[in-house]
Order: structure tokens, then sequence, then C-alpha cells
């Protein structure tokens, strides 16, 4: 469903050359894995593409072993919150 070609996540990132394609791709798949583990459902929107390109480059970026990230930045934060499936339905309880 979505639709990130490889080559703009690389220009997101700068990321020049091909030697690191494969991390790429299994991070991409890592982060789809992430979002839906946070109640985000895959789609094909901006928000959505760019929740996954945030979460590629915050585990690109910190790839040293000795690095804990203990805490996802903010502006990805808001952005899962965003379009977090809620499971809200148009019935009201009673």
């Amino acid at each position: 469903m979505l639709e990130l070609p490889l080559e703009t996540l690389k220009k997101y990132l700068r990321v020049d050359g091909s030697e690191d394609d494969e991390i790429l791709t299994l991070l991409v798949d890592a982060s789809k894995e992430y979002l839906t583990g946070s109640g985000v459902r895959e789609s094909n929107t901006a928000l959505y593409k760019l929740a996954v390109m945030m979460h590629v480059a915050l585990n690109y970026e910190n790839r040293n072993p000795a690095i804990k990230i203990e805490t996802i930045n903010f502006a990805l934060q808001s952005i899962i919150l965003q379009i977090k499936d809620w499971g809200v339905t148009d019935e009201i309880s009673r």
C-alpha cells in the first residue's frame, strides 16, 4: 500500500550511492511494523510517508550500538498521534 520510492527516502536522508539500499529497505519495513504496533494503519498519505521517513532517519542516523535511543523525537510522536487509528466509531456508547 505504501508507495515510497527508495530514491525519495535517500533524498530525505541525503544519501548518495546504493551501498546502504538493503539497510534502508529493512528500516522501511521495520518502520511500517513499528507504526502498525503503534496503532497506525499503513496508508499512502503524506503524513504516513513522513512518519516512515522520520523513523527510518532516526534509526539510520543512530546505528552505533553504543548509542541508546531512549525516546522518539517529538515531531514523530505528534504525527503518530495525528494518524493513529483510535478505533473510534460513529456510534455513541451509552
